[in-house]
C-alpha cells in the first residue's frame, strides 16, 4: 500500500501546500513524544496537551482555507448569475453554452476542494491512529468527543457542509435554468428533488461526494453499535460495488422479520409460563426453566450459526425456521401429552433455531456501506418491537377450546401461533431470498467505467472513508515501515480468531469490563421479566393481561429512550460517563427492586422495575458501543467473532438467571423476590467498581 505520506504530496494542489495539514511534522512529533516518555518519562498529560494544540493548529489552518476557497466559488456564481439573469432576458444560444461551461467549471473547481478535504480528512485520522498505537489508548476518541459539538471547534467543518450545500444547490438551480428541463413546472423548487442530481455529471458527482461524507446521523450510530455490527475496515471504490452486488433489499428485510420473529417467539411465553407449567404438575417457578432452555440451547447455536454463516445465509435461516417450527408445535402438544419433558424440548429446539448471529452477519458482509448504519438500526428497532409485542400479544391470545382434540387456550395458543408464523416466514424466505455472492465469485470482477470518471471515483472512494475510525485496523492503512520501529504487525496477527481459546486471549482488560457489564445488564433483565408473572400474581393477583400489559410498556421503552439518548444524551456526555451513571440507576432500580417491608406495593414493583428496564437498556447500547472501539479488529470477522461473544455473554446471563429463578422456588414464592435480586445486586456492585478501576482505559 501507498505510503500516504507520498499520496498527500502526489495529490495535492501545488498552489494550495502550505495549507495542507503537515503530516510529516505531526508523524514525526509522535515518534518523538514516544522516545520522551522512555527516555526522561515525560508527563503524557503535557504530551497530550501538546498534541492536541498542535492538531488544532493544523485543523483551523486547513479550515479557514477550506472556507476562503469556498467564499471564492460563491462569489464566482454570484457573477455568473449575473450574466446569467442577462442571457435569460436577451438569449444568446453560443453565450448560454459558454455560460454553461462555466458553471460546470465551478463544479469541477468544487470536486477539487473537496478532494482537498477528503486528503487532510485522511491525515487526521492517520495521525490519530499513529498516536493511539504509539500510546495504547484511545486518543481518537477523546479528541473527537471534545472537539465534533464544541461551538467554537474548527473541527465541525470536517463533518458539516451547511456551505456545501448551499454552493451545490446555486449550482444546480442555475444550470437547470440554462438548460430549459423546467417543461410545465414555474421552477426547479417545484420538482423533484430526484430529478435534479441527473441534470448535469458534475453535478451528479458532487452530490456523490457530498452524501457520502455526511450521510450518517448520532442516533443511527448509536443504534448500529447496539447491535455490535462492527465494521472492521473501510471499503475502496471497487470493494463498494462489490458490495452493491451482494446486496438484496428482499433478503435484508427477511433477517430483520426473522430477528424480530424470534424476540416475538422469546418473550410470548413470559405472561404464561407459569400457569403452564403448573398445569403440568410442576411448581410456578419452574417457569425460570422453561423460558430459560431456550437461552441453553442459544449458547451453543450460536457458535454453529456464526460458522455457518461463513458459507451460507440461506441453508441456516432454513435450518432455523424449520427448526422453530418443530420446537413450537411441541410445545403447544406438551399440554395434551402431559409432558414437562415435551414442554422443555420444545423450547430447546426454540433456542437451537437462534440465528440472530446470522442476522448480525449478513449486515455486517452483505449491506452496502451506505445504508449499513440504517440496516443496525432496524436489527435493533426489529428486536426491540419483538419483546413488546411479544408479551402484548400472548394478553391478546385469552381463549379455551377444543380442536380436532387439541387444546387451545393461553398456554398452547403461543406455541401454534409461533409455528404458522414460521411456516409463513419459510414459505416466504424459500421464495425470496437470494443467496449473495461470495467473495471468490468476485474477486475478478472489475467494472467498466469510462475514463471521465476515474478521477471522481478515486475522490469518492476516498471520501466514504469516516474521521472517526477504530484505531485498531486489521492492517496499518498507511503501509509505512518507519525505521524498523515495529509499527506494522505480522501477517498472523491480523488473521481472525480460529477458537474460543485465541478470542478469549484477545480480551483486554477493558474488554473482559465491557462483557462482564453486559453479562450484568443482561442478568438484571431476565430476572426482572421472567418472574414478573409469578412475582405480579403473588403479591398483586395480577391476570396474565395485566402481566402481558405491563410487559409490552417496559419492550416499548426501548426505542423512544435509545432515540434521546443516541439523539441528545451521547452528544452531552462521553461514554464512558454515560456507562458508569447507567450502572449507577441499574443499582438503584435494583435496591428499590426489594421488599423491606411486610407490605409490597404496585407503585414500588412498577417504579422500580421502570429504573432497572430503562438504565438496563441505555446501559446496553453505551456498553456496546464502547465495546465495538476497544475489541480487536481481529475480532470483527471470522466465526469467533466480536458479536458472538456479546452474544454469548448475555445468553450465558440469561440461562444463570433463569436458573436462578427455578432454583430459589425451592425456597417458596414469598423469599423468591429478595433472593433472586440479591445475585443482580452483587453482580451490578462488582461491574460498578470493575468499570471505575479501568475507567481511564474506556475511550
Amino acid at each position: 500500500m501507498v505510503n500516504f505520506g507520498k499520496k498527500l504530496t502526489a495529490n495535492r494542489v501545488e498552489e494550495w501546500e502550505k495549507y495542507y495539514i503537515n503530516y510529516k511534522l505531526m508523524k514525526k512529533k509522535v515518534k518523538q513524544y514516544a522516545q520522551q516518555i522512555q527516555q526522561d518519562g515525560k508527563e503524557r498529560r503535557r504530551i497530550l496537551k501538546e498534541f492536541s494544540r498542535m492538531l488544532d493548529d493544523q485543523i483551523e489552518k486547513n479550515v479557514l482555507f477550506f472556507l476562503e476557497q469556498q467564499g471564492i466559488i460563491a462569489h464566482r456564481i454570484q457573477e455568473l448569475g449575473e450574466q446569467r439573469t442577462i442571457l435569460l432576458e436577451q438569449p444568446d444560444i453560443s453565450k448560454i453554452s459558454d455560460l454553461r461551461e462555466a458553471y460546470i467549471a465551478v463544479g469541477h473547481d468544487l470536486l477539487k476542494l473537496l478532494r482537498f478535504v477528503d486528503l487532510n480528512a485522511t491525515g487526521i485520522r492517520k495521525i490519530l491512529k499513529k498516536f493511539d498505537k504509539r500510546f495504547g489508548y484511545k486518543f481518537t476518541d477523546y479528541y473527537i468527543s471534545t472537539r465534533s459539538n464544541h461551538p467554537y471547534s474548527q473541527l465541525q467543518q470536517v463533518f458539516k457542509h451547511v456551505g456545501v450545500a448551499a454552493v451545490v444547490g446555486a449550482l444546480s438551480r442555475n444550470l437547470a435554468d440554462l438548460q430549459e428541463r423546467q417543461g410545465s413546472y414555474l421552477s426547479i423548487y417545484d420538482q423533484p428533488s430526484t430529478a435534479l442530481t441527473a441534470q448535469d455529471p458534475v453535478i451528479y458527482l458532487i452530490h456523490a461526494s457530498v452524501d457520502k461524507l455526511t450521510r450518517s446521523t448520532n442516533f443511527l450510530q448509536f443504534l448500529g453499535q447496539h447491535a455490535l455490527i462492527i465494521q472492521e475496515d473501510v471499503p475502496s471504490s471497487e470493494e463498494e460495488q462489490v458490495d452493491d452486488q451482494r446486496y438484496h433489499f428482499m433478503s435484508l428485510l427477511l433477517n430483520l422479520v426473522n430477528t424480530f420473529l424470534y424476540m416475538v417467539n422469546t418473550y410470548i411465553i413470559v405472561p404464561t409460563a407459569d400457569d403452564y407449567s403448573m398445569s403440568l404438575g410442576a411448581a410456578a417457578t419452574v417457569c425460570g426453566v422453561i423460558i430459560g432452555s431456550m437461552a441453553v440451547a442459544q449458547v451453543f447455536s450460536s457458535v454453529y450459526f456464526s460458522a455457518w454463516s461463513n458459507r451460507s445465509y440461506f441453508r441456516p435461516l432454513v435450518f432455523s425456521s424449520i427448526v422453530l417450527f418443530l420446537g413450537n408445535i411441541l410445545y403447544a402438544l406438551a399440554y395434551d401429552l402431559n409432558s414437562l419433558t415435551a414442554l422443555l424440548i420444545g423450547r430447546l429446539l426454540c433456542g437451537m433455531g437462534s440465528a440472530r448471529a446470522v442476522n448480525r452477519r449478513y449486515i455486517s458482509d452483505c449491506v452496502p456501506l451506505k445504508i449499513r448504519m440504517q440496516a443496525s438500526a432496524g436489527f435493533v428497532s426489529a428486536s426491540a418491537l419483538g419483546m413488546a409485542c411479544g408479551p402484548a400479544l400472548a394478553g391478546v391470545l385469552q381463549t379455551n377450546f377444543k380442536l380436532y382434540g387439541l387444546t387451545i387456550n393461553q398456554d398452547t395458543l403461543p406455541g401454534w401461533v409461533m409455528a404458522f408464523a414460521w411456516l409463513a416466514y419459510l414459505i416466504w424466505l424459500w421464495i425470496s431470498f437470494k443467496e449473495p455472492v461470495r467473495d471468490t465469485e468476485v474477486k475478478h470482477y472489475s467494472p467498466v467505467v469510462d475514463a471521465g470518471h476515474m478521477d471522481s471515483e478515486a475522490l469518492e472512494g476516498g471520501l466514504v472513508q469516516p474521521l472517526l475510525i477504530s484505531s485498531e485496523q486489521k492492517q496499518d492503512e498507511d503501509g509505512e515501515e518507519e525505521c524498523n520501529d515495529s509499527e506494522e504487525a505480522s501477517e498472523e496477527s491480523h488473521k481472525p480468531a480460529t477458537s474460543v481459546a485465541s478470542a478469549y486471549r484477545l480480551l483486554t482488560p477493558s474488554v473482559k469490563v465491557q462483557l462482564l457489564i453486559y453479562f450484568m445488564l443482561k442478568y438484571a433483565m431476565e430476572i426482572l421479566l421472567s418472574e414478573s408473572s409469578v412475582i405480579t400474581s403473588f403479591y398483586f393477583r395480577w391476570s396474565t393481561s395485566s402481566v402481558a400489559i405491563f410487559l409490552a410498556v417496559l419492550g416499548l421503552t426501548v426505542l423512544p429512550v435509545n432515540a434521546v439518548v443516541g439523539t441528545y444524551i451521547s452528544n452531552m456526555y462521553e461514554d464512558r460517563q454515560l456507562l458508569l451513571g447507567s450502572e449507577i440507576l441499574v443499582l438503584l432500580g435494583i435496591l428499590l427492586s426489594f421488599k423491606f417491608t411486610s407490605s409490597y406495593t404496585v407503585p414500588q414493583y412498577v417504579i422500580s422495575a421502570l429504573i432497572t428496564f430503562v438504565a438496563a437498556e441505555v446501559l446496553e447500547g453505551v456498553n456496546l458501543s464502547l465495546l465495538s472501539r476497544v475489541m480487536s479488529s481481529r475480532l470483527a470477522r471470522g466465526t469467533y467473532n466480536g458479536g458472538l461473544l456479546s452474544t454469548e455473554a448475555g445468553t450465558l446471563a440469561r440461562v444463570v438467571a433463569d436458573g436462578t429463578i427455578t432454583l430459589a422456588g425451592f425456597l417458596g414464592e414469598s423469599m423468591l423476590l429478595n433472593v433472586t435480586l440479591l445475585p443482580s445486586l452483587f453482580i451490578c456492585i462488582a461491574s460498578i467498581i470493575a468499570t471505575i478501576f479501568t475507567y481511564n482505559s474506556l475511550f
